[in-house]
């Protein structure tokens, strides 16, 4: 079941692989316990409050950078849920680009917030992620952690109703989760992603030093993603 799923999500030669987005001083400590960890599991417990910029915390010995909360307005969030309650759910989770284009979009953003920062954007089989990760898989049609431009004109509105668990997916019908693979512009996996070196095809970064060694054979130019996403425009 799960692997009929992911062979239609990744039939598109645009869609084999799933792209993670982060910063390069966090690349230690991924490569040392060769996960991606959601920002709640390295915190250790839910953010009451939201985070207003990005946070710096330790895990065991190292040290790693987890990104603020973008303001979401109260009118985009369901009356079903809170603003806190959402922002534990997406803190639950690992978050993935199915697209280079959706995943462009958000490099382009932080580098305009952080011209001084060094970004990493990790490519992964999108088909084995998903099979091997299968159970904790959701699929989002919208960017769930950002707001629209103009809030008040959203046809939708955001709750943890709006991931829809892999082996649901062309199972459920209404408008707040993806019909069409053409629709899914968020991969959400729960908790964490382990033994990610099994899935990991590039490491797009500006200095490939900044790789760690264990994983230096997979370091790309960050300019080879950009090449990438306008050759598929």
């Amino acid at each position: 079941m799960y692997d009929t799923v992911a062979a239609v999500i990744t039939k598109s030669n645009t869609r084999k692989s799933l792209y993670h987005f982060t910063r390069a001083s966090n690349l230690p400590m991924m490569a040392n316990y060769d996960s991606l960890f959601s920002s709640q599991h390295l915190q250790g417990q839910p953010t009451v409050e939201r985070r207003q910029k990005a946070m710096t915390l330790n895990y065991a010995e190292y040290s790693l950078t987890i990104n603020a909360h973008l303001k979401i307005p109260d009118v985009m969030i369901d009356e079903s849920t809170t603003q806190q309650a959402f922002r534990a759910c997406l803190d639950r989770h690992v978050f993935l680009w199915p697209t280079l284009k959706d995943c462009r979009k958000m490099l382009d953003t932080y580098r305009r917030r952080e011209p001084n920062e060094s970004f990493a954007v990790l490519a992964f089989d999108a088909y084995s992620l998903m099979t091997a990760c299968q159970a904790t898989v959701k699929l989002s049609k919208y960017d769930s952690g950002s707001s629209p431009r103009f809030p008040h004109l959203c046809s939708y509105k955001k709750s943890p109703v709006m991931f829809l668990p892999l082996a649901q997916f062309k199972k459920v019908s209404n408008r707040l989760v993806p019909e069409q693979v053409s629709e899914i512009h968020e991969v959400l996996i729960e908790d964490r992603v382990s033994f990610i070196t099994r899935y990991l095809r590039a490491i797009y970064i500006a200095d490939e030093l900044d790789v760690p060694p264990r994983w230096r054979e997979y370091a790309a130019p960050l300019d080879d993603l950009m090449e990438m996403h306008n050759s598929t425009k």
